[in-house]
This record gives C-alpha cells, structure tokens and sequence, in this order.
C-alpha cells in the first residue's frame, strides 16, 4: 500500500477523534479545525520520510498537542480585535450539561496544563507517555497536572472529581 492510500485511511479513521482532541484544547471549533487540518498536513509531508509507522496514532496526536501549544505562543503576539457582529455559537445540542461546565472550565487552564490534562485523562497516557508527546520531563508532566487539577478544582467547586471522572469517560 503506498503513502496516499495509507494516509487517507489512516485520515477516515482518525480525523474526528482529532478534531475532539483539539476542540478540548482549543476550546473553539474553527480554531480545532485549523490545528487538526495543519496536523494532517504534517503528517501527510513527514510520512515518506517515516522508516516505521506503527505508530502513526501516537504521533499524529502528538503533532496536534504542539501545533496546538505552538500556536498559542504565537497568539501571544497578536491582540484579538473587536467586530461589529458576534461570533457563531457552536451548536451544543446532544451535550450534558456537565460536559458543557467541565469543557468550559478546561477552556481557562493555561493552554500547557490543559495539553497534559487532555493528554492524561481524556487519551488516558501515563505519566511518561505524555512527557515524551510534550517532549518535556516526567517532572513536569506531573507539576503540571497537579496544578490543572488545581486550577479546574478552583473553576468546577467540590463535586468536581466525580464530575470530571464521569464527562472523561462517558465523552
């Protein structure tokens, strides 16, 4: 099987669990789109070049969590600039109301806390899993996610542990 073809398989089979994966970290539908369609390109450019891809999931996952966090960086630099109408609403018909407050409540973690709690707790990757898709240490993986904990702890009130465990796996 060439290139093409195992990409768009591998494409059909995963595009819209990517696109979940960068609506929890961005928090935006159009913004998800942009992220996950530049993660496919990635992905598309990197994989004749690739000598193994047993593990194109993983990878692929990792390159939308750092297009994801690259471009928050450069989102530093720009202001956000008012406009005469209001933005579209994405529709949330279908979704519970706890998911509806976790999902919003992840929105205002810092962008690097809500990629290791994504990571960890939606995609379920432990500990060192995560630090090598983050390309960061095991350390930090973890100070990271005690302090998104915290700061969704801070955001959901105390019913938050079984509120979190029960959107992370019914979602």
């Amino acid at each position: 099987m060439g290139w093409d073809a195992e990409f768009t398989e591998h494409f059909d089979r995963c595009a819209d669990s990517m696109r979940f994966t960068a609506y929890l970290l961005c928090g935006n539908h159009h913004e998800a789109e942009d992220v996950v369609q530049a993660a496919f390109l990635k992905l598309y450019l990197a994989g004749p070049k690739m000598a193994r891809r047993e593990g194109l999931d993983a990878y692929l996952r990792q390159i939308v969590v750092r297009t994801f966090l690259a471009e928050r960086r450069r989102a530093r630099w720009r202001r956000e600039k008012l406009a005469e109408t209001l933005p579209e609403v994405p529709a949330t018909a279908g979704l519970s109301e706890d998911k509806l407050v976790v999902w919003q409540a992840l929105g205002r973690v810092p962008a690097r806390q809500r990629a290791v709690l994504v990571l960890r707790f939606w995609h379920d990757l432990g500990v060192e899993e995560t630090a090598v898709a983050l390309r960061c240490s095991v350390g930090t993986v973890k100070s990271n996610t005690s302090r998104g904990l915290k700061a969704l702890r801070q955001r959901l009130g105390p019913e938050f542990g079984a509120l979190w465990q029960e959107v992370s796996r019914n979602a």
